[in-house]
């Protein structure tokens, strides 16, 4: 769609989110500073992106699932930029549609400011009511808040200092923001596997990223953003993005799920060029630990044995 299949890989950082889906034990007793030696880590070893996630508060009918443990993306990006030298961050993903457009331009474009031009906005349209209701904004039309919040925010992070936006939901000029963006154009990958998410993301995004969606579901999504696009007329490079299987670099000495993709490099390279082949361009791995040092090693492990093979 626009560029080569070239295979570039991302992490969504532990700790900042806690989900009883995918977090460890060890993370628990984390904090801050193991966030931010894991990250020097992941910008070590060649990844493209760090990712966190979004969510304001966590209803306490979800919370055994979800825990409450959700770190803010914007404070726990920034933080990471000025630690961290070339990695690029990414929201994965942001739920744009509670926050006023303004008021996310200023958060995203200071981040993009000051990481030098290192972000990637990554948005999705929510699914937890309670923070919707609690925030006052629409559950119901809150796929249709974020249709219209990416075009606004598509203003508000251009070059115009005074940008402009006229919507249903929101409407705005003749109201300056800076600092602008480092980059002239901040990308945007939209997140979700429905129908109405992948829509969105051909029409209106840079980029797809997939909600878990597995190896077999992907080549139907990815024609349709195919076909979407095309019949569309945009022609614009798009980047569509995979979550792999939990992976371990090496035989593991412990259960780590039969679900987890382990062995030697140039195995676990083998089996990840198989998304370039259904015309993937980034993967977002994740790693089975026991401890950060371990993460720590995992991580490294994969950029200098792994990587070098993915292309």
């Amino acid at each position: 769609m626009g560029r080569s299949a070239v295979i570039d890989y991302g992490i969504q950082l532990p700790v900042q989110s806690q989900s009883a889906l995918y977090a460890e034990r060890w993370e628990a007793g984390a904090g801050a500073a193991d966030l931010v030696e894991i990250a020097r880590a992941v910008d070590r070893a060649g990844f493209a992106y760090l990712a966190v996630c979004d969510h304001v508060a966590i209803p306490r009918r979800l919370a055994d699932a979800m825990s409450t443990v959700w770190y803010d993306p914007v404070a726990t990006l920034a933080h990471l930029a000025a630690v961290t030298e070339r990695v690029r961050l990414l929201s994965h993903v942001a739920v744009v549609g509670l926050r006023h457009p303004l008021l996310s331009a200023k958060q995203y474009a200071t981040l993009d400011h000051l990481s030098g031009g290192r972000l990637i906005l990554g948005v999705g349209a929510g699914h937890v009511r309670e923070e919707f209701e609690a925030l006052g904004v629409d559950f119901q039309q809150r796929g249709a808040l974020l249709d219209e919040t990416v075009d606004a925010l598509r203003a508000a992070l251009g070059p115009d200092e005074f940008p402009a936006h006229h919507g249903k939901f929101h409407d705005f000029e003749g109201l300056g923001q800076r600092p602008r963006p480092a980059q002239a154009r901040v990308p945007v990958w939209v997140g979700g596997s429905s129908p109405a998410a992948v829509r969105r993301a051909a029409l209106k995004g840079d980029g797809w990223l997939p909600q878990g969606d597995p190896r077999d579901r992907l080549p139907a999504q990815i024609d349709r953003l195919r076909r979407l696009r095309a019949e569309a007329g945009i022609e614009e490079p798009f980047t569509v993005g995979a979550i792999t299987e939990p992976l371990y670099v090496g035989t593991p000495g412990w259960d780590v799920g039969r679900r987890t993709l382990s062995g030697a490099p140039g195995a676990l390279a083998e089996s990840l060029r198989a998304y370039g082949a259904l015309g993937v361009h980034q993967v977002q791995v994740r790693f089975r630990s026991r401890s950060r040092a371990e993460l720590i090693d995992q991580t490294a492990a994969f950029g200098a044995e792994v990587a070098p093979h993915l292309t």
